[in-house]
C-alpha cells in the first residue's frame, strides 16, 4: 500500500542523513512518501505509527546508535519482523515474518527508524520492478524509464529523497542495477560479509544484503552496521569489516595498480556510457590514479550465472508452480520453470565452472587492486519492456537479463563491488561506475568509491526528488 497524493517534485527528507530531531526527520520522510510516491510507487507498505514511535524513542533517549533516528527503507524480499515480506508474489501476499533479518536486527539496534518497505519485482527475477501485487515503480528521473531492479523501489525512494538509505539485494546486479540507473550510491558487499538469514531461500550461492544510499559514507556506516557473521546464517564468515566509516572518510587519491575496462573484452555498450566512462576515467587520471587498461581472459559469464541461478531460482520457487503459476507476474514463471530440468549433478557442474571461473579472477586480482567499468551497459529502459532489443546494435536475448554483463562477475565469485554515479548519457539520465575489489576488501572498495565522489561528485539536488530531464 502507498499513502497520500501529489506531484513527484517536491521536496524530501534530504540529500544527507537529516537534521532536527528524529520525529522531525521521520515526519519530513513521511511527508515525502505521501507527496511523492504516488507518482513513483516505490514503497509497498509504510509504517507511519511504528515509525514516529521508534523517533519518539530515539528522541527521549530510550534507542540510539550511530544510525539513531535516520529514515531507512527495506526491499520487500528482505524480513522486517511485523510488516509485509511478499517478495513481489500474489502466492506470499499475507505472509509477515515474526523476526528480522539479522542485518536488518543491527540497523534496528544501531536507532534506524524504518518508515516503509520498497518494491521489487516477484522473487527478484527481473532487472525492472514491477509485479501483479503492487505494480510498476518509475524512476524519480524520469517517470517514463524504470529504476531498474530488483531492488528498484529502495533505489528509487533514495533518489527520489524519500530517505537517504536503504536496504537491498544483489543476486544478479539487484543493488547495482537501480544505484545506476537512479544515479545514488550502492554496494554489493563481499558474500558472506552481511547476513542475509532469517529470509527467503532463493538464490543462496548468489545474492546477499547490502546498503543503497545517496553518498558513499553513508554506504559505509551502513555496511560498519550490518557487516559480521551471524548465527542465523550459515554462510557468514567471521571476517572483521573494519573501520569502514573512517576509511570513506579520509579517502584520498587511489594508489592503484587499478584496470579499467569500458566492455571487459565482449559486452557491448551504448556509446553515451562508453563516452561518460571515458570522461570519468581521464578525472580520475588527471585526480593522480593509476590507471591501466586490461581485463580477465573470461568472456560472458551469463550463462554459468544463468545455470546456477536457474537452478537455485527452482529449487526455491518451483513448489509454487502447481497453484500459483497463472496468477505469477508475465514471464516469471518461465524463469521458475528454467532450473526444473537441471540435475543435481549439473548443478555441481556449473559450481565446478564457477570455481575455475572464480579462480582466473582471483589471479588478476594478485596483480590489480580495483576493477573499473561502467556499471551497466545502458542508461534506464523505458518502462513497460523487461530488455533492451539490442546494445549498441548487436541483439539481446529476451530470456532473462542479458544485458546486465558487467554484474554477473560479482555475484559468482563473491567479490565486492560499488556503483557510483559520474555522470549522464545523451537522454539525461544518470551512468554508474562499477568499482570491484578483492574478496573481503570492502573497506577498499568503498574507499575508492568516496574518492571517485570526490572527483566526480553526484548531481543529485541538495534536498528532495531530483530534477527531473525527460517529461514523465
Amino acid at each position: 500500500m502507498t499513502a497520500g497524493a501529489g506531484s513527484r517534485r517536491g521536496r524530501g527528507a534530504g540529500s544527507g542523513w537529516g537534521s532536527g530531531s528524529a520525529v522531525d526527520r521521520v515526519e519530513a520522510a513521511l511527508d515525502a512518501i505521501e507527496r511523492l510516491d504516488p507518482g513513483v510507487n516505490a514503497f509497498t507498505v509504510v509504517l507511519a505509527d511504528e515509525a514516529r514511535a521508534t523517533a519518539r524513542a530515539v528522541d527521549r533517549g530510550e534507542a540510539g546508535g550511530p544510525l539513531a533516528g535516520v529514515p531507512v527503507a527495506i526491499k520487500d524480499h528482505v524480513w522486517l519482523r511485523g510488516a509485509p515480506a511478499t517478495n513481489g508474489s500474489l502466492a506470499l501476499a499475507d505472509f509477515v515474518p515474526d523476526e528480522d533479518c539479522a542485518c536488518v536486527a543491527r540497523l534496528r539496534a544501531a536507532g534506524a527508524v524504518f518508515v516503509g518497505k520498497t518494491n521489487n519485482p516477484e522473487f527478484c527475477y527481473r532487472g525492472i520492478t514491477d509485479n501483479a501485487l503492487f505494480g510498476l515503480t518509475r524512476n524519480p528521473w524520469a517517470l517514463d524509464r524504470t529504476p531498474g531492479g530488483s531492488s528498484g523501489g529502495s533505489a528509487a525512494a533514495v533518489a527520489a529523497g524519500i530517505v537517504p538509505m536503504a536496504v537491498g539485494t544483489d543476486g544478479g546486479g539487484s543493488i547495482r542495477i537501480p544505484s545506476s540507473f537512479c544515479g545514488i550510491a550502492g554496494h554489493k558487499p563481499t558474500f558472506g560479509l552481511v547476513p542475509k538469514m532469517p529470509g527467503f531461500r532463493g538464490w543462496p550461492t548468489l545474492s546477499v544484503d547490502g546498503p543503497m544510499a545517496r553518498s558513499v559514507a553513508g554506504l559505509a556506516l551502513m555496511l560498519s552496521v550490518m557487516a559480521g557473521a551471524s548465527a542465523a546464517d550459515e554462510l557468514t564468515w567471521p571476517v572483521p569489516v573494519g573501520d569502514v566509516p573512517g576509511d570513506v572518510a579520509r579517502a584520498g587519491v587511489t594508489a592503484g595498480p587499478v584496470e579499467d575496462a569500458v566492455d571487459l573484452g565482449f559486452a557491448p555498450v551504448e556509446r553515451d556510457v562508453r563516452a561518460a566512462f571515458d570522461r570519468a576515467v581521464a578525472a580520475l587520471s588527471d585526480a593522480g590514479w593509476r590507471l591501466e587498461e586490461a581485463a580477465p581472459p573470461t568472456g560472458d559469464p551469463t550463462p554459468l550465472w544463468n545455470a546456477i541461478a536457474c537452478a537455485e531460482g527452482y529449487a526455491s520457487e518451483g513448489p509454487l508452480l502447481a497453484e500459483w503459476e497463472d496468477r505469477m507476474t508475465p514471464g516469471t514463471a518461465e524463469i521458475v520453470r528454467a532450473g526444473e530440468g537441471v540435475s543435481a549433478a549439473a548443478y555441481l557442474d556449473a559450481q565446478r565452472e564457477r570455481a575455475a571461473y572464480t579462480r582466473t579472477w582471483a589471479e588478476f586480482f594478485a596483480t590489480y587492486d580495483l576493477l573499473l567499468t561502467p556499471a551497466m551497459q545502458m542508461t534506464a529502459l523505458p518502462v513497460g519492456i523487461l530488455s533492451p532489443e539490442a546494445i549498441d546494435g548487436r541483439p539481446v536475448d529476451p530470456f532473462f537479463d542479458d544485458w546486465v554483463a558487467f554484474c554477473l562477475p560479482a555475484n559468482l565469485t563473491g567479490q565486492p563491488a560499488a556503483s557510483v554515479p559520474i555522470g549522464f548519457g545523451d537522454d539525461g539520465l544518470p551512468v554508474g561506475l562499477q568499482i570491484m575489489g578483492r574478496r573481503w576488501e570492502d573497506a577498499a572498495v568503498l574507499e575508492a568509491a568516496a574518492a571517485v565522489e570526490r572527483v566526480l561528485p553526484p548531481q543529485l539536488p541538495a534536498t528532495g526528488a531530483p530534477t527531473s530531464r525527460r517529461s514523465g
